[in-house]
């Protein structure tokens, strides 16, 4: 099917009513909690995840989808308004859009945010149908020992390039795989580590992993450090850009449009790394270097646009490999495969009506959102003035129901409290559950591949080698090791310098 045929056909699928409805509930939750400091993207699609067995699964996945992306446009504005990003890749927009607000031009700062976070999307849709298609033509060369390389690889990238320290980004992949093991083995029929605990025994529920780690755990830890704040009042008039502010960032939006694209196609680094790297890029290339964290805007849409592109551009490992690049991803990974949809090469060719339904509904999302946030932040602002107190008790209760309603089993919500509590235990120790909840999802497929692999190979390993592609993967998953190795070792030594050169 060519291009044309399949916009053709995601148009048909995607302005479907029940589509569209679903793409509008998606967008709009996810400004939402793009605006509310504390919960994120990642919280509210696990909550979500259980509605979705309800759903067609293009509309589930064009819901789920829109959470996603709507999170990126809302996410600024709290970042802009009190200095507090509402999801982590707009922590960037603190450095510049809060000066601007302080300097009376926060009404410029919410509107030019809304307008880099269009043209970020709308190139990273460009980006995400021209290479997925033909990303999916070299999947089907991929056998088991492609496979099994290529999602090693995405594990170590994700563990190494992950902010912290590397190895404890390691370290959290490993407990990953172990939690993904949990249940009864495919092969031999054997429980494994289920402790005697019959529920158990068909493996962690996803849900209750995601829920706990990523939704308790934020609640646990934004109690007491998230409240109802004060805002200034928006109007429309305040919200127009100079004609030297539109000029000062056009060039910077296509710059980090096309950062975010190639950091979003990654795994193992998404919207966060992709919108820091887009803002550092800004300022080395500027001539005024000394305008940044003061309120340039450059500064500021730099990096929105990058964020918004390296979020449609994260689907193209997810949706042509069946390789997610990062937490999210993971989950609307899991989400395709509840719904019996297996996501790689042949996705386009098997599914075009939720492929091509997909990508047309993310413009239609993308224009929803142009519309609904520049009208809307006076009411964003408003909410932002609700006291954390009143809000954390219904998210733990939507929270309890919407793992309730997996199994309609009580022990998963305990299972959601435990990991919840763990989840803010390894926030304190600054262990971070992105790697872990990837190398969950991934450890049974790794655990299949490499097992057909060696069957097919009668046991022996040295059959990864000499295949050319999957060789050449290995080989890139020890030298980021290596690198890693290298960089922290350098690092130590670099500190040690500067302590001796310290006078006692």
């Amino acid at each position: 099917m060519d291009m044309l045929s399949g916009l053709a056909l995601g148009v048909q699928s995607a302005f479907a009513p029940t589509t569209l409805l679903y793409c509008f509930i998606g967008v709009l939750l996810g400004t939402l909690i793009g605006v509310l400091p504390g919960i994120g993207a990642l919280a509210t699609i696990s909550l979500l995840l259980p509605v979705t067995y309800h759903l067609e699964p293009t509309a589930a996945i064009v819901m789920l989808a829109g959470v996603y992306y709507g999170a990126q446009y809302g996410g600024s504005t709290a970042s802009i308004l009190l200095n507090l990003p509402g999801t982590p890749s707009s922590a960037v927009a603190c450095l510049d859009g809060n000066p601007m607000a302080k300097a009376g031009r926060a009404g410029v700062a919410l509107f030019m945010t809304t307008i880099a976070s269009f043209v970020g999307a709308m190139i990273g849709l460009v980006i995400l149908v021209g290479f997925t298609p033909t990303i999916a033509e070299l999947g089907l060369k991929f056998g088991p020992y492609e496979y099994f390389a290529m999602m090693l690889l995405g594990l170590i990238a994700a563990s190494t390039l992950a902010s912290g320290s590397p190895a404890k980004g390691i370290a959290m992949v490993v407990l990953g795989l172990l939690l993904g093991m949990m249940g009864t083995d495919v092969n031999s029929g054997q429980t494994r580590f289920d402790f005697d605990v019959p529920e158990l025994m068909d493996g962690l529920n996803l849900v209750a992993l995601a829920m706990g780690v990523f939704g308790v755990s934020e609640v646990i830890g934004s109690i007491n450090r998230v409240h109802g704040g004060k805002a200034e009042k928006i109007s429309m008039r305040s919200m127009l850009p100079t004609t030297k502010e539109w000029k000062d960032s056009a060039m910077p939006m296509l710059r980090g449009s096309g950062v975010g694209s190639f950091f979003g196609a990654l795994p193992g680094t998404g919207a966060s790394i992709a919108s820091f790297m887009s803002y550092a890029v800004e300022k080395k290339i500027s001539r005024t270097p000394e305008r940044f964290g003061k309120g340039a805007i450059e500064g500021l849409t730099a990096p929105e646009s990058a964020n918004n592109a390296a979020v449609q551009t994260a689907f193209v490992p997810t949706l042509s490999l069946g390789i997610p690049g990062d937490a999210v991803m993971a989950l609307m990974l899991g989400a395709l495969i509840i719904h019996g949809i297996q996501p790689g090469p042949l996705m386009i060719s098997e599914q075009p009506a939720l492929f091509w339904g997909l990508i047309v509904s993310f413009i239609i999302g993308n224009i929803m959102l142009m519309i609904l946030n520049i009208p809307l932040i006076g009411v964003w602002v408003a909410i932002l003035r609700i006291p954390y107190n009143v809000l954390y008790p219904a998210i733990l209760v939507f929270i309890s129901l919407g793992v309730y309603s997996v199994n309609n089993n009580t022990f998963d919500i305990l299972m959601v409290a435990i990991i919840g509590a763990i989840g803010y235990a390894m926030t304190v120790l600054k262990f971070e559950a992105a790697p872990m909840l990837l190398g969950f999802i991934l450890g049974p497929l790794m655990e299949e591949h490499l097992r057909r692999s060696l069957l097919l190979s009668r046991g022996d390993p040295m059959v990864f080698l000499q295949r050319p592609i999957s060789a050449t993967l290995l080989a890139c998953c020890a030298g980021l090791l290596l690198w890693t190795l290298w960089s922290a070792v350098r690092r130590a030594a670099r500190e040690a310098a500067a302590d001796g050169a310290q006078p006692a």
